[in-house]
């Protein structure tokens, strides 16, 4: 999960939401007023994890709303984030700064494994029960890591920095976005590269669904494409007719729905989007809250998720704010 400065002003000046937005029902204050460089909200929607600007990382508990642990790599220091994410089980967390990366365990609190990355750590996601990590570097290379014995079970070679990844439930295939505009579909188990899309710019952010079928991937102020990973074909733009009329938005973060029939994005502009896959078309539109009604108000959508209760939706913006969207 990253964010980009350029790409946020960029953003709030050459975009807009199209149609009404609704606002967050309700909003809570997970950093100081210097917001977020990076954030993740667990599966089940009880937890989120924030890399601050000013005092580093911080596990929530979204049921009591209250900060449970603070996670810094080193004592009397606050770590400066490159990546935060849960594993999909929810009973771990990962921490990266560009050096090294941490996995957590949520319930304890307690730090399980410290480890020296191989490269600049640009991107990280967990596997389900947080046994291996993929991490994105800038060494132009992806990396599956045995995050509790140590050592590089696959390694992907990019021509270029990778700056999003994701991973499939089955951990058997792995979407890479990087700076060459090419977002890359992987067999993890030889680390073969089976399909790819290109893009128009730096592929800031990309998804897999939970059937390994669709990806989504996202360029900066350009394309926003839900494809089809057996084909590599593109089934729809988010960002509008290609063709006729390019519509330049960025994309921080997207989830597919369990049963993969949705999407839900969000944008550097704070705008939340959720999608109906089989349709192609958006359901309901969400503008997050703002910090204050003066000074910079922008925010990007760092992480999103959707609720337990199938009626719910979650979003952290940049701003350091966690959104509930109903």
């Amino acid at each position: 999960m990253r964010t980009c400065l350029g790409c946020l002003l960029a953003a709030g000046l050459l975009t807009g939401c199209g149609s009404s937005a609704d606002s967050a029902s309700d909003s809570l204050a997970l950093t100081e007023m210097s917001g977020a460089y990076t954030a993740d909200v667990s599966a089940n929607g009880s937890h989120a994890l924030v890399g601050a600007v000013t005092h580093g990382g911080s596990l929530w508990d979204l049921n009591q709303q209250a900060r449970q642990f603070d996670w810094n790599h080193r004592a009397g220091e606050f770590s400066v984030l490159s990546a935060v994410d849960f594993s999909p089980s929810g009973r771990y967390a990962l921490t990266a700064n560009p050096q090294d990366l941490v996995l957590w365990n949520v319930s304890t609190g307690a730090a399980e494994g410290f480890w020296s990355s191989p490269g600049e750590i640009l991107d990280a996601v967990l596997s389900r029960d947080g046994n291996y990590a993929l991490l994105g570097l800038g060494n132009h290379e992806a990396v599956y890591f045995d995050v509790r014995q140590g050592g590089i079970r696959a390694s992907l070679r990019h021509p270029a920095r990778i700056r999003s990844l994701s991973l499939s439930s089955d951990e058997q295939y792995a979407l890479t976005g990087a700076d060459d505009y090419v977002a890359r579909f992987w067999d993890l188990q030889n680390g073969t590269e089976l399909q790819r899309i290109e893009l128009g710019n730096t592929v800031d952010t990309v998804a897999l669904a939970p059937n390994g079928r669709l990806a989504f991937s996202s360029g900066s102020l350009d394309q926003a494409v839900v494809w089809n990973t057996s084909t590599g074909e593109p089934l729809f733009h988010l960002s509008g007719d290609e063709t006729f009329f390019p519509k330049r938005v960025s994309y921080l973060s997207a989830r597919f729905s369990a049963n993969s029939d949705q999407l839900l994005v969000g944008r550097a502009d704070g705008v939340v989007e959720l999608w109906d896959l089989n349709r192609q078309s958006v359901q309901r539109r969400w503008k997050l809250d703002k910090r204050a009604a003066y000074g910079p108000t922008s925010t990007g959508v760092l992480a999103v998720e959707f609720g337990a209760d199938g009626a719910s939706w979650l979003a952290v913006g940049s701003n350091g704010l966690m959104n509930w969207l109903r």
